[in-house]
């Protein structure tokens, strides 16, 4: 599993033009499962992804997760994203083939969101497979690419 991770102020997905899902303070998520992928190594994913020290503490310093902040400062907006696996090394139209078909990223999706749901931490989505247009309000900039594989 490969997930974007954007520390944002906000973030919303739409899809057809109206609001599916929104976080205020806390992570965007673009999640993309690999073909190889299956459901044994989603709780480790989703305790990276929410005990990952990216937060500011009172000196400045990113050394909070999202666990550690308090609950009206956090939430997570998790979006489905085949492309994190495009690759582009030897042509200009990228290949996905490393990503997994429809039917079992789709599966193994809602359970990465279903996990991350346990941890208390409120979850929106947007629509799997859906057209969707996603906005953010970065906020550092901090970005990261988390990749784990799940099998």
């Amino acid at each position: 599993m490969r997930v974007i991770i954007q520390r944002v102020s906000s973030a919303s997905v739409v899809v057809d033009g109206e609001i599916v899902g929104s976080c205020g303070p806390g992570l965007l998520l673009l999640v993309g499962v690999h073909r190889d992928d299956d459901s044994t190594g989603l709780m480790k994913v989703a305790d990276k992804v929410t005990n990952m020290r990216i937060f500011n503490d009172a000196e400045g310093k990113m050394n909070l997760s999202l666990l550690d902040l308090p609950e009206s400062e956090r939430g997570i907006l998790a979006v489905s994203n085949f492309t994190v696996y495009g690759n582009a090394e030897k042509s200009r139209r990228p290949s996905f083939s490393e990503s997994a078909g429809h039917e079992k990223a789709s599966e193994l999706f809602a359970q990465f969101v279903s996990v991350l749901k346990e941890t208390g931490i409120p979850v929106g989505t947007g629509v799997f497979g859906a057209d969707m247009q996603v906005s953010l309000v970065n906020d550092g900039p901090v970005t990261l690419v988390l990749d784990v594989p799940t099998a």
